[in-house]
């Protein structure tokens, strides 16, 4: 056997490469960056979450569309084979509150060190510069090095390249045009997971850009999501925006904006707001009447207050009903998604009709895709990383399998 090789060193290669040497086969794995893993130690910053820890039913609907194609991947490593998983590499696992699953170091940087240990004990060789270009005329791979190009026979491949986000640590979509050029249906890398563009007023962002916005419930038609929202410069970001991107964005895809809605005190019923709001305000400044009544943190006014100029209205003439329905029902325009580079995933890809059951292009024999590189999406919770290392594995134990034959 020559051997076969392993395009991109995150999650969903890696992946493949354990399956791979645990199968016997001789495995290289190439990267353009200097060393493995850059975006999920990115990932990890703020704590790892590795999967979440609700019904794989539940669970495998957040994959939308793409689901029924995911489905036996991820049921063959579920998240809890996941979490098995990590703490035998020395890294037990966790659920938080939310149900996400993080490692107990919190962090992702002893889970890869550990890992890479592992995958250097099986056998696994690593070089990293070196650039994917495609394939020269005899079919082998032809990568940039430094120094120059090469040409690199392989008994097969798993391409593993990510996305198109965070194109600094590594994925930056450029695999798509190689692809293309061989016949191969790819559906547009758009962004995922991303913050939308608002036109501010000049106050409003120089006084809150980079504030959070928390307890609020949003809602875009009927798709709602509960969580933090964060105020750019230039916009709106934050888990609970990430969590109807794939709504907004198609919508501002089909009609240049979307008008996205937000209840800044959801618990509070609508007679109690009105209540609290029909109360003298005194002496107090409206904004402080507007706190203190209703509990509104000053990034909240401040909201209510755009809203109120972007319809020409005065918000401290507004009745205590028109103030208690705004309050729970903001709207904010979104004009435009925040660039994909700094998106945290994508979506598109390889359309999963090029692929046969086991991951490998039907029109390239012998050439596996796995991760970000498929047509996909899901939300922020552990379901990015899940399906990327349930679909490496998968595009590892197919290679076996076909070359078994």
């Amino acid at each position: 056997m020559t051997g076969v090789a392993v395009i991109g060193a995150g999650p969903a290669g890696l992946m493949a490469a354990e399956v791979l040497a645990q199968g016997g086969a001789r495995v290289t794995v190439y990267d353009a960056m200097p060393s493995a893993g850059r975006k999920f130690l990115m990932a990890g910053r703020g704590g790892l979450n590795l999967t979440h820890s609700e019904p794989l039913p539940q669970f495998m609907a957040r994959y939308r569309e793409a689901a029924p194609k995911l489905h036996a991947a991820i049921a063959a490593l579920t998240p809890d084979a996941l979490r098995a998983w990590s703490e035998a590499l020395g890294e037990p696992t966790f659920v938080g509150s939310s149900g996400r699953v993080f490692p107990k170091a919190f962090k992702a940087s002893p889970l890869l060190r550990a890992w890479l240990r592992r995958l250097d004990a099986a056998g696994v060789r690593f070089a990293f510069r070196h650039r994917w270009m495609g394939w020269d005329g005899e079919g082998r791979l032809v990568l940039e090095k430094p120094g120059g190009a090469a040409a690199i026979a392989a008994d097969a491949t798993v391409l593993a390249l990510g996305g198109a986000s965070w194109p600094r640590l590594g994925s930056d979509g450029g695999w798509t045009t190689i692809l293309a050029d061989k016949g191969i249906s790819i559906s547009p890398l758009r962004p995922a997971n991303s913050g939308f563009i608002v036109a501010w007023s000049e106050i409003f962002r120089t006084r809150f850009e980079g504030q959070p916005l928390k307890g609020a419930a949003l809602s875009f038609g009927p798709h709602r999501a509960r969580g933090e929202a964060v105020i750019t410069s230039g916009g709106i970001e934050g888990g609970a925006i990430y969590a109807l991107s794939a709504e907004l964005r198609e919508a501002i895809a089909a009609n240049a904006e979307a008008v996205l809605h937000v209840a800044l005190r959801p618990d509070v019923h609508h007679g109690e707001l009105v209540k609290r709001l029909s109360a003298s305000r005194g002496k107090q400044s409206f904004s402080n009447f507007l706190r203190k009544a209703a509990q509104l943190c000053p990034v909240a006014v401040g909201l209510l207050q755009e809203a109120a100029i972007g319809a020409g209205q005065s918000l401290s003439a507004m009745s205590a009903e028109q103030l208690a329905e705004l309050i729970n029902a903001v709207p904010i325009k979104l004009t435009g998604v925040a660039p994909i580079a700094r998106a945290i995933s994508s979506a598109g890809g390889i359309s999963f009709d090029e692929l046969d059951a086991d991951f490998m292009i039907r029109k390239l024999p012998g050439v596996f895709a796995a991760g970000e590189m498929l047509d996909w999406e899901a939300p922020t919770g552990g379901y990015l990383l899940q399906a990327s290392f349930a679909t490496g594995a998968a595009a590892g134990r197919g290679m076996l399998k076909w070359l078994d034959r």
